[in-house]
């Protein structure tokens, strides 16, 4: 879904919110989420899932499968989702 199917979505249901209401609590929203992220907390919304941080290890013996030379990767961070019990149900339906 798109951000402006999601606000179309969300101007339908709530008619009385205006577009530019609904568009800054879109982004209050993920800001918030991207904020925790960077400092490293995980966000749990409840009936969606969790988002959370995975540190991913450097890697000295990575290859590039073209030239098969040796490549050397950093430490960085990976964003993870785990989906809710009940979000997997609906989905599963």
């Amino acid at each position: 879904m798109s951000r402006q199917k999601l606000i179309k979505q969300l101007k339908e249901k709530n008619p009385k919110l205006n577009r530019s209401e609904i568009v800054s609590i879109i982004d209050i929203f993920s800001e918030t989420i991207s904020k925790a992220l960077r400092e490293g907390k995980a966000v749990e919304i409840r009936n969606l899932g969790r988002f959370f941080n995975r540190k991913l290890k450097e890697n000295f013996n990575a290859r590039n499968p073209s030239s098969n030379e040796l490549i050397y990767t950093p430490e960085r961070v990976k964003i993870k989702f785990k989906a809710s019990k009940k979000l997997k149900k609906i989905i599963n339906e």
